[in-house]
């Protein structure tokens, strides 16, 4: 389906895991199918295939189905439980990409417990643009460029960005971020979420 792209470095379970994921936070929330997809805005069918573990969501769908079930990404990509240490390699990352493949989300945390705050690597192919949803209300992010150009809009704003600005900015809010240059962008983002939710 045109809805899904296999992630980059993807861990051979990521797409069970996000399966096994939405079912029980669905269930615990007694959502059907039905009433998840008119929340969310992802079709019916394409739901069922990610809780069968037949496809793998890419990072828009992600996006809509955690700010339906008001939970952060991570509870979605997230494994319950992590050892006290954990390495995250990049050979087994948890990465999505968008359905064009221009960005990418790599999750540089472990993902047991409830948490407040998640850290990302996020890559902007040259002159594309990626749209984020609004997260749940009082979720913040704190970005910052380490390599390439780029701008981030919001509110009908946009803030130039250099290598090594931050920007720091409410997320409740529909914004994108855009690669101004001809390289690939960098970018390592901090989200915080106003109530911690595991």
């Amino acid at each position: 389906m045109t809805d899904t792209t296999a992630p980059e470095h993807d861990s051979p379970n990521i797409t069970a895991v996000v399966g096994v994921n939405l079912r029980r936070l669905r269930v615990r929330r007694g959502l059907s199918l039905e009433r998840l997809s008119k929340a969310s805005g992802v079709s019916r069918a394409m739901l069922s295939q990610i809780e069968l573990g037949q496809s793998t969501p890419t990072i828009n769908i992600v996006w809509k189905i955690t700010t339906a079930l008001g939970v952060p990404f991570s509870a979605l990509i997230g494994a319950e439980e992590a050892p006290a240490a954990s390495v995250l390699r990049l050979q087994g990352a948890k990465v999505l990409v968008s359905n064009a493949g221009a960005f990418s989300s790599r999750a540089l945390f472990p993902f047991s417990g409830a948490r407040r705050v998640e850290f990302y690597e996020l890559k902007l192919a040259p002159k594309a643009t990626e749209r984020a949803e609004a997260h749940p209300p009082g979720t913040q992010e704190n970005l910052v460029l380490a390599k390439g150009h780029a701008a981030v809009e919001l509110s009908g704003q946009r803030e130039v960005l250099e290598p090594g600005d931050a920007i720091v900015f409410q997320a409740d809010v529909p914004h994108a971020y855009i690669n101004t240059g001809d390289a690939e962008v960098v970018m390592y983002l901090v989200m915080t979420y106003a109530e911690a939710i595991g």
